[in-house]
């Protein structure tokens, strides 16, 4: 039901993230007005998954202090432990069968780290600084793979990853919303 791209600059040590605006329902899309790419304090946050989910995670999550943490470890602990408050008191809160409390997936860019948080709640960091999410994440992948390395701005980089997707996944369509750190 979308894609989230995320891209990591080298040069100007930057994150890039682009999302399309297709909200899905079966065969029913509609083209939505909230965007599914969004500033919450430092950090830059691109969702799939539920629309109720963004919602929470952008209006509603209080996030603390990093303090002296290493970003990745702040993520694991301080970032994950208010994101499950956020979905216990927004009424998000869901249950896999076994009983395990379940999220959803979205992308997190803090300076120049981006990272996937998983339905699961672990935090993931690509060692290629390339992630995605969402139904069209293989098209964006493939495209932002075949890429990468070409000397475009990132942003037409994200933009034409987002636009394969678009292309070969009917979850996804325009207008793409995209930011950077």
């Amino acid at each position: 039901m979308t894609c989230i791209v995320g891209f990591i600059d080298k040069k100007t040590k930057t994150v890039t993230m682009g999302a399309d605006s297709a909200g899905c329902s079966g065969y029913e899309i509609t083209i939505r007005k909230d965007p599914k790419v969004f500033k919450n304090g430092p950090f830059l946050i691109g969702c799939t998954s539920s629309f109720r989910m963004i919602q929470l995670l952008r209006f509603s999550l209080k996030l603390p202090e990093i303090k002296n943490k290493d970003i990745y470890e702040y993520l694991c602990t301080d970032f994950i432990d208010a994101i499950r408050k956020c979905f216990v008191d927004g009424g998000f809160m869901q249950k896999t069968k076994d009983g395990e409390d379940m999220g959803g997936t979205f992308l997190v860019a803090y300076k120049n780290r981006l990272f996937e948080i998983y339905s699961d709640y672990q935090v993931a960091e690509s060692m290629n600084g390339i992630l995605s999410c969402g139904c069209g994440a293989p098209y964006a992948l493939g495209a932002l793979h075949s890429i990468q390395s070409n000397d475009i701005p990132t942003k037409e980089k994200v933009s034409t990853a987002l636009k394969a997707a678009a292309f070969y996944s009917a979850g996804v369509c325009e207008p793409f919303i995209i930011h950077n750190t």
